[in-house]
């Protein structure tokens, strides 16, 4: 089903492509940038965790947290 929807969508798909790890992967990573909290997104992937759902996050080569103080 993720194959086929990949392939419409003109996305790669298979080995490398997407999957539903991808997907997972995606989810985390787009809604922590958008300023989910990490407990709420580790709730909603099941992580025991919150170690591991801190490796969806990701710094941005051009981000500071510098940017998040009040200068």
């Amino acid at each position: 089903m993720v194959d086929a929807a990949a392939r419409r969508a003109g996305l790669p798909f298979g080995k490398g492509g997407v999957s539903p790890h991808w997907l997972r992967h995606a989810h985390a990573t787009h809604s922590l940038k958008r300023g989910a909290s990490l407990p709420l997104v580790q709730a909603t992937l099941g992580h025991a965790s919150v170690a591991t759902t801190g490796r969806y996050l990701h710094a941005e080569p051009d981000e500071s947290s510098g940017e998040y103080l009040a200068v």
